[in-house]
């Protein structure tokens, strides 16, 4: 059994606290040693097999024109309003700037606005290195892949911008795919900021500095070991940049949750006299179990994504699972040790715990290990009761509430948000809004399309022409070719900006009608590559598999749940309310961030639509982690189901009894992830405030609302499992039976199944 597995692993690890905490610590500084040594760093690989611009990627790559390595760009203008570079001053200063560019380490060439500006304007502007007005020029900056660089390579063109603009007449400012790839994240701070809100939270639910610091010493070891683990992971394969703030995230969310609830049942058991050894044995069986498969249901969903057939958000997934599964393993090992070594203490609350609970006596002092769940809150409990005799309306308004902030799903935009979306406090936003300002928006993100002329000599020309004359085509770069294999690259602007839905249409157009049109029926061929071509290819294969991801992920959830609760109808319940949850969770991000409801709370300066993947990823993590609270609870509800029999009385004392903790840990969670929604990159809001606010909904309206109003209305149907199908469903590791309650000392009334 599961649950007499975990008691001996608890009971073992609370009896030997220091060998475990020293084996913890011997593994986090192998994992760190490994990550130094053998670690590498994240990298964005925005393509997938089969998609058009992976074709265009790898005929770049074969044409060996540069165009499949970094980039970067210095965009500059006169300080002297009335200056242009058709000036000889500022036109030398151009000059300058060019050439100490082009000095610094692995810079492979760069554009020369001044040398084309010296040939003559006309020539300068039409290749797009100056503004028609003569006021912007652009330098651009090629460097070899990602793999030869490193963030010193950024660091040097920082610093030389840095000391150009004390010594030239001239506003310099930086963008690119070099910053994108080597910019420092701020999840550091993010992280910070949420163990502060972690702590506290603690600390006011169990009025102790021990019992607040045990959950937040077990999340940042299994942190330190789970991202470590990932770097290591990196120096094998590419991993997304994305990967270690989502991992963050995550991590630190079920850790500290996981944690939390095991130490409420420690205290619990301590509250009745038991000895802490026994204690910790027994809620690593109890609280355990439930923490065992809500981990194992958020890894299932989000490994599911390697439905999606994208590598990089197959390789994220697993990333972040990797931090779950250390985050579980820490919460049935590492936190039992310090329950041990700690011992009696945790019963005991400190002086300023025990000043904040007895502010009201007739209330707080009544009982002050309530919060261990030794005694349901009577708040809770009449609450719970109070929904428990009104269902059908609660059931019907909470449901409807649900619905309406689903509604905004309808309009969800997906695309690429670009650097116009960052603050203006940072260079790429000014070099983003220079270069729009200059030369047209879509000059920010431009299209390569590549072409293997191969037995038509004729089709660059008839290309570049139907290119050229496209609508939603502003310029035509001149055509490079590569002399060893003939493969042609057409470097193409938009006329709107890389996140704009105009220039999807235009890719999509361009693939649909203006290439065929070119080409015809002959042996050339041509793709359309770039990475607002990737992003929005990646975007519509996600689509397309989002219904196939969905199911899989729901048909895995409620197998585990049928065989953790031996029930048909509540693992049904529950991915039907997770998916109220998640699609309400959906419509507030559409409200926030395409209609702009509320954006400039978390420092949203512009409207931008959601990142492609984002919608699927945040399906894998949020129903994984909406059933962290659906297992928690409905374990407990069936433990008084099991003892009492009774189906009213189990939803009162079972959700009262779990409610002041679900709350807590939820408020935890949403703490963690709100701290994200405050990053500057807009992926890192949109998955923070996706996560806060699903999780807000289903602690709060699904977890206290529905959950107990549809159990009601269900009666013993809840419990409902057919015969046949009861024979049928395994018993032991993953099913559970009546007998994982003997382990902890309960004896359990007969098995729950409808004959």
């Amino acid at each position: 059994m599961l649950s007499k597995a975990l008691l001996h692993l608890g009971a073992s690890a609370a009896r030997h606290p220091w060998r475990v905490i020293a084996a913890w610590l011997i593994a986090t500084t192998l994992a760190v040693l490994a990550a130094v040594a053998f670690g590498g760093r994240t990298a964005d690989s925005m393509t997938a097999p089969g998609l058009d611009s992976q074709r265009a990627a790898e005929l770049i790559e074969r044409a060996g024109t540069g165009q499949e390595g970094m980039t970067a760009q210095v965009v500059v203008t006169p300080v002297d309003d009335g200056a242009t570079f058709f000036d000889d001053g500022a036109r030398t200063a151009l000059a300058r700037l060019r050439a100490e560019v082009q000095r610094l380490p692995h810079v492979l060439g760069t554009s020369d606005p001044a040398g084309a500006l010296g040939i003559g304007g006309d020539t300068a502007v039409r290749g797009g290195l100056v503004s028609a007005d003569g006021r912007i020029a652009v330098v651009r900056v090629q460097y070899p892949d990602q793999s030869r660089l490193s963030a010193e390579d950024l660091d040097a063109l920082v610093d030389l911008g840095d000391r150009l603009r004390a010594e030239l007449p001239l506003r310099i400012e930086m963008g690119g795919s070099l910053f994108y790839a080597f910019s420092d994240s701020d999840g550091g701070a993010s992280e910070l900021i949420g163990l502060l809100a972690a702590a506290a939270i603690l600390f006011l639910a169990f009025g102790s500095l021990v019992a607040a610091a045990l959950p937040i010493g077990m999340a940042v070891f299994g942190l330190t070991v789970g991202v470590a683990t990932m770097t290591v992971l990196a120096g094998v394969t590419d991993v997304p940049t994305f990967a270690p703030v989502l991992g963050s995230m995550v991590g630190l969310g079920v850790g500290i949750d996981y944690a939390l609830f095991v130490l409420a049942r420690h205290r619990e058991y301590l509250a009745r006299g038991l000895d802490p050894h026994e204690a910790a044995g027994r809620a690593v069986a109890t609280a355990g179990r439930p923490v065992v498969f809500a981990g194992g249901t958020v890894v299932v969903s989000i490994l599911g994504l390697a439905v999606a057939n994208v590598p990089f958000m197959t390789v994220g997934g697993l990333a972040v699972s990797i931090v779950v599964l250390t985050m579980v393993l820490a919460s049935v090992t590492l936190l039992p040790a310090f329950l041990g070594a700690a011992g009696p203490r945790l019963a005991r609350t400190g002086r300023i715990g025990r000043a904040l609970q007895t502010r009201k006596p007739g209330r707080l002092a009544r009982r002050r290990d309530t919060v261990a769940g030794a005694a349901p809150a009577a708040g809770w409990r009449r609450w719970i009761g109070h929904v428990s005799r009104h269902p059908v309306p609660y059931a019907i308004g909470a449901a409807g509430l649900l619905l309406t902030a689903t509604l905004p799903v309808l309009g969800l935009r997906v695309g690429l948000p670009d650097d116009g979306s960052l603050p203006h406090s940072r260079t790429e936003r000014r070099a983003y809004d220079l270069v729009a300002e200059g030369f047209g928006p879509g000059t920010n993100g431009p299209l390569v399309i590549a072409a293997d002329p191969t037995g038509d000599p004729g089709v660059l020309d008839r290309l570049v022409a139907t290119v050229a004359a496209d609508p939603g085509i502003a310029s035509v770069a001149p055509t490079h070719i590569d002399r060893a294999t003939g493969i042609a690259t057409l470097v193409v602007f938009p006329t709107t900006s890389p996140q704009d839905k105009a220039t999807a249409d235009t890719i999509a157009r361009l693939r649909a009608e203006v290439l065929p049109a070119a080409i015809g029926h002959g042996p050339a061929r041509a793709h359309v590559g770039g990475a607002a071509a990737s992003l929005s290819d990646v975007g519509r294969r996600t689509s397309e598999r989002l219904p196939v991801f969905v199911a899989a992920v729901l048909a895995m959830s409620f197998l585990l749940l049928m065989l953790v609760f031996r029930s048909v109808v509540v693992p049904l319940k529950a991915v039907l309310l997770n998916l109220l949850s998640i699609g309400a969770a959906y419509g507030i991000m559409v409200a926030v961030f395409q209609w702009g409801w509320g954006g400039a709370l978390i420092g949203l300066e512009a409207t931008v639509p959601i990142v492609s993947f984002i919608p699927m990823f945040l399906f894998a993590i949020l129903f994984g982690l909406s059933m962290d609270y659906e297992v928690f609870l409905l374990s407990r509800v069936r433990e008084e189901y099991l003892r009492t029999g009774d189906n009213g009385t189990a939803i009162v004392e079972g959700v009262s009894r779990t409610a002041r903790i679900i709350t807590s840990a939820a408020l935890i969670m949403v703490a963690v992830f709100l701290s994200f929604a405050v990053a500057e990159d807009p992926s890192t809001k949109m998955f923070g405030l996706g996560l806060a606010t699903a999780i807000f909904i289903d602690a709060t309206v699904v977890r206290m609302v529905l959950v107990p109003a549809t159990m009601t209305l269900l009666g013993r149907t809840n419990w409902w499992l057919p015969k046949w199908l009861d024979r049928m469903l395994p018993r032991g590791p993953v099913g559970t039976d009546d007998t994982d309650a003997e382990s902890t000392g309960e004896a359990p009334r007969p098995r729950l199944v409808d004959r």
